[in-house]
This record gives C-alpha cells, sequence and structure tokens, in this order.
C-alpha cells in the first residue's frame, strides 16, 4: 500500500542511460544522462536534461550541439566512469579509453562502441528546477544494423543492454530475460 512520504523519491530507473559527448574550440567532454527522451518522431527531437554544473553544460551551450549514444552492456564502466569523472580535469575521453570519430553535421565526438548515436543541433532550451533541458533536431543518425531485428527491435542476443538501477548498479537485459508481449484486443 502506498504511504504519503516528506521527500523526493527518485524512480525513473531501470531505464537505459545516454552517452551525451561535446565540444566547443577544442575541448571535448562526455556525461552519463539519465534524463532524455525522443519529443518528436517526425521530424527528429531529442532532449536531454544537463545541470548547469556540469561540464558538459558550457560546451553545449556554446556550440549548440551534442551527440547522444548508447552502448551495449559490455560498456556499462565506460557509461559509470562518464557518469563519475570531472570533465573539468581535461581529457576525459582519453582516461576513459574511448575511441571515436568527428560527426558528420556538427563537430562533435561519435563514440566508436556506440551502437546508436543521434548528433543533435540545439533548437531550444529551458530550466527547470535544477536542471536545464537542452531540446534539439537530430541531424544525423548512426546505427549498427548488426544490434537490431528486422522489425527494428533490439537484438538482445547480439547486443545485451546495460539498464541502469541507481547506485552504481546495472542490470544486463539480454535474450535470457524474460519478455512478454501484450496484445489488446480492441
Amino acid at each position: 500500500m502506498l504511504k504519503p512520504v516528506n521527500k523526493t523519491v527518485m524512480h525513473s530507473y531501470p531505464g537505459l542511460v545516454a552517452l551525451i559527448t561535446s565540444a566547443f574550440e577544442g575541448e571535448t567532454n562526455i556525461m552519463a544522462a539519465g534524463w532524455h527522451s525522443y519529443i518528436s518522431f517526425d521530424p527528429p527531437i531529442y532532449g536531454v536534461a544537463v545541470a548547469e554544473e556540469r561540464y558538459s553544460h558550457r560546451l553545449i551551450n556554446e556550440s549548440g550541439s551534442f551527440v547522444v549514444q548508447f552502448v551495449a552492456a559490455e560498456h556499462a564502466a565506460v557509461i559509470q566512469k562518464a557518469g563519475t569523472y570531472s570533465g573539468s580535469d581535461g581529457g576525459k575521453l582519453e582516461k576513459i579509453g574511448l575511441s571515436w570519430q568527428k560527426g558528420r553535421s556538427v563537430p562533435v565526438p561519435v563514440l566508436d562502441c556506440a551502437y546508436v548515436a543521434y548528433e543533435c543541433r540545439v533548437i531550444d532550451r529551458n530550466t527547470y528546477g535544477d536542471h536545464d533541458w537542452f531540446v534539439a533536431d537530430i541531424t544525423q543518425f548512426h546505427q549498427d544494423p548488426s544490434c537490431f531485428q528486422e522489425n527494428g527491435l533490439p537484438n538482445m542476443e547480439a547486443n545485451p543492454l546495460p539498464l541502469y538501477l541507481g547506485r552504481s548498479t546495472y542490470l544486463t537485459a539480454d535474450a535470457q530475460t524474460s519478455r512478454r508481449n501484450v496484445h489488446i484486443r480492441r
């Protein structure tokens, strides 16, 4: 039974954590973002919440661009490091040991280990509480086709997914994870 409590209850997990890369005037950075979402399919628009004190905030704000990426469960340590190390110390991508290519539509790193990446150009930014919500047009898609089935769903055998539970804990969703298809008759 639910009981009222007098504190914030954070429960939006488990979920996929996005890796957000940014760049401005020769500086690059990466951060882990648990709060992100598709906002529109057509046109493709994506949003991410970034606290102002994060190093990535300035790079995204100044450049007007970022890249959203997702990696397989084998890279859960990369997600954790991206969310733990500070970009203000410099060389965060190198410190984590990540290889990357410059984006095609934005001059921002696209990770070689990602199975999906969205290059994004900021179209709006609003402050909500302690985070800014950056909204962006997706200007270029990247996808590793081997990580998806013909129907567009993830291929869990080829690409197990890391679901973040909170407190540095991940669950691996793979081919052994229980699935349930729900069909509703109308």
